[in-house]
C-alpha cells in the first residue's frame, strides 16, 4: 500500500511506541497498536482510477456532501459558481486530488481558525489554501480547508505548475473539508450526504 510521505515521521512514531509498549505493559500495547493500525490507514494514498476529461469535474477528496450552493466566489472564479463541500473525518483517505487538468493560475494561503469543518462558516473563517484552475472549461476553485483537529494544509503545487485530473493536489492532516467551486454551465452530479472518492466521483458536468 502506497503512503504519503507527510505520514512517515507519524508511522515511526506510533509504531516506535508500540515498541517501547510491549516491553512495559501488554495491556498498554493492546489499547496502542489499532491507534497505530489507525496511522498508516490515515496516511494512505490509493491508486484512483476513474472518468477523466474536460466534461466532467471529479471529488478532489473523500467524505461526505456536506453542501451544494450557488455562491458568488469573486477571488477567482469571478462570479457565480456551483460549490460542493465535502467533509472529510478522521477515517477517510486525506490525500487531495485535481478535479480537472489545468494550469494552477492561482493560490493563497489564508491562517485562521480551527473550527468544525462541516460548519458552515469554516468556509470563510477556517485556515484554508485554495488553488486556482484555468482548464478547458473555465476557472474551477479548490479550496482545502482545515478541521477542528487538522493542524496542518499540504498544497503541492505553485501558480504555473500544469495539474493533471486526478494527481494528487495534497493532503490536510486530520479531519478536514474540501470545496470545489466549478463555474456555470456545469451541473452539480451529487447531492448533500452522498459519500465521494477523490479521484472516482463525478461531483458535476457539463452536459
Amino acid at each position: 500500500m502506497k503512503v504519503a510521505p507527510e505520514g512517515w515521521p507519524f508511522i515511526a512514531g506510533a509504531w516506535l511506541g508500540v515498541a517501547l509498549l510491549g516491553w512495559v505493559s501488554p495491556w498498554a500495547l493492546l489499547l496502542w497498536l489499532p491507534v497505530a493500525v489507525w496511522v498508516v490507514a490515515f496516511f494512505r494514498d490509493p491508486v484512483r482510477p476513474g472518468p477523466r476529461g474536460d466534461q466532467v469535474v471529479i471529488a478532489p477528496a473523500d467524505g461526505k456532501v456536506v453542501s451544494v450552493l450557488e455562491v458568488d466566489e469573486p477571488t477567482f472564479v469571478g462570479g457565480r459558481a456551483t460549490r460542493i463541500s465535502i467533509f472529510m473525518n478522521v477515517f477517510n483517505v486525506h490525500v487531495n486530488r485535481y478535479p480537472a487538468s489545468g494550469t494552477v493560475a492561482y493560490r493563497l494561503y489564508h491562517p485562521g481558525r480551527f473550527a468544525h469543518a462541516a460548519d458552515e462558516k469554516a468556509s470563510l473563517d477556517n485556515e484554508q489554501c485554495s488553488i486556482g484552475l484555468t482548464t478547458a472549461r473555465g476557472r474551477i476553485l479548490v479550496r482545502q480547508i482545515a478541521g477542528l483537529i487538522a493542524r496542518r494544509i499540504v498544497t503541492d503545487h505553485q501558480v504555473g505548475a500544469e495539474a493533471r485530473q486526478g494527481e494528487r493536489m495534497g493532503l490536510i492532516r486530520f479531519g478536514s473539508r474540501v470545496d470545489v467551486f466549478v463555474p456555470p454551465g456545469a451541473t452539480a452530479r451529487v447531492a448533500v450526504d452522498q459519500l465521494t472518492q477523490a479521484g472516482v466521483t463525478v461531483v458535476a458536468s457539463w452536459d
